[in-house]
């Protein structure tokens, strides 16, 4: 259409000429084709039906730059493939340029295979000093990573991001991984029993639920 500074002129145009009022999607594709009178013939190409009212995924995939994910997708590859004898292989320049964002990603990416060997977990923390960060995102993850591998020296801060971050989707995951540490088990019950006046009602039944407390 002519790019975007051309097509911002249009999206300020409509916002002048509909502010304060409901918009139909024709009377935008109508308002569309007014301001771009001389562009007709351009906007006649476009499949309207099938961007509008066919269902299912959009008629054209954007192609996005996935540079950002596939740094995280292959730092995940090698953790999830490295025995012990590549260890040696990791270090502090693996995330260094990584924004927090993307450990986010690459935590999320680590969850969804099977738990980590302690000496990965172990070997991680000394690389990348993963228990200094405070981001609640990364370190909800990074807590969630340690437990399922069973490193009994994560098992404290679990609980202390457990009962000190009020939100549901912080607090139930870490007590349900907790829960699965069979070691931890009982401690994991008695601890949610302790706090669980101050939580938020519809978290702790959930976790109560989770931890099967109201079922004993």
């Amino acid at each position: 259409m002519g790019g975007p500074e051309v097509f911002m002129g249009f999206v300020k145009s409509y916002i002048q000429l509909f502010a304060y009022s409901s918009v139909t999607t024709e009377e935008w594709k109508s308002y569309l084709f007014t301001y771009f009178k001389d562009k007709v013939d351009i906007l006649n190409k476009v499949d309207w039906t099938g961007w509008m009212h066919t269902p299912g995924m959009p008629p054209v995939k954007p192609q996005y730059d996935t540079t950002l994910a596939d740094a995280c997708v292959a730092l995940c590859k090698r953790w999830v493939q490295a025995k012990d004898t590549d260890l040696a292989g990791f270090g502090a320049a693996d995330v260094k340029a990584l924004s927090s964002h993307q450990l986010i990603e690459l935590l999320a990416l680590l969850l969804l295979e099977d738990p980590l060997p302690q000496s990965h977990v172990k070997r991680m923390q000394e690389v990348y000093n993963m228990n200094a960060i405070n981001n609640s995102e990364i370190r909800f993850r990074w807590l969630r990573l340690c437990v399922r591998a069973k490193w009994e020296e994560a098992v404290p801060l679990a609980f202390k991001m457990a009962t000190e971050q009020g939100r549901m989707k912080f607090t139930r995951p870490l007590f349900r991984d907790l829960y699965n540490f069979e070691k931890f088990r009982d401690e994991a019950v008695s601890t949610f029993i302790k706090h669980r006046g101050g939580m938020h009602p519809v978290t702790a039944n959930l976790v109560a639920k989770d931890l099967k407390v109201d079922q004993q």
